[in-house]
């Protein structure tokens, strides 16, 4: 049996990150990661298995070295409302400038192909992720006395979520930042207790 482990994994799995971010899966053959990393068909299938579970391995990249990174952030900052709003103009930044401007988000494209098996846990994961991150932020927040009475956290988290990867789509299809933060400002104001009974 040729050994297949004279190259580095961790390396094949970031060129397919890539390619899978910027193409998409369906797109994206295993003679695209072939041309992109030099190595043999059969030693990606003996190393990993096959496109699809090279795609979960990519998913799972993306998610452990751009996405998990970010949610801890968020869930660690004691600032409430103010980390929320910070966590969503690094989010606008990230999607519209930069070397990946325009790309969107892995977990996010992933979301349009209608992925299954472990892809789809892997999915499942990032928005549980996402949403109990943005949802420590609340409880921060409601606990430094900063939105307004009855804010269901739960559901707001859940809708701050999907703004989240709302954003990530339409970034991808060519929304400018200005209308990303317009949309995040729409979301974020009602959340706010009236400045006016501050104190009260």
């Amino acid at each position: 049996m040729p050994d297949v482990k004279h190259f580095e994994p961790e390396g094949v799995l970031g060129v397919a990150e890539l390619l899978f971010w910027r193409q998409g899966v369906a797109a994206t053959g295993i003679q695209d990661v072939v041309a992109a990393t030099g190595l043999s068909r059969s030693s990606l299938y003996n190393a990993f298995g096959g496109k699809d579970a090279l795609y979960v391995g990519a998913l799972r990249r993306y998610v452990e070295h751009r996405s998990t990174p970010m949610f801890s952030r968020l869930a660690e900052d004691r600032r409430g409302l103010p980390a929320i709003e910070d966590f969503f103009s690094r989010l606008v930044s990230v999607r519209c400038r930069g070397e990946f401007a325009g790309w969107g988000c892995l977990v996010s494209n992933a979301h349009l192909e209608n992925p299954s098996g472990e892809a789809k846990t892997v999915l499942d994961n990032h928005q549980a992720g996402l949403k109990a991150a943005l949802q420590s932020a609340l409880e921060t927040a409601a606990e430094l006395k900063q939105l307004r009475p009855g804010l269901d956290l739960s559901a707001t988290a859940e809708h701050l979520t999907l703004l989240a990867y709302a954003i990530n789509l339409r970034s991808r299809a060519g929304a400018s930042p200005d209308q990303l933060k317009t949309a995040v400002a729409a979301a974020l104001s009602p959340l706010a207790r009236d400045p006016r009974r501050q104190g009260r």
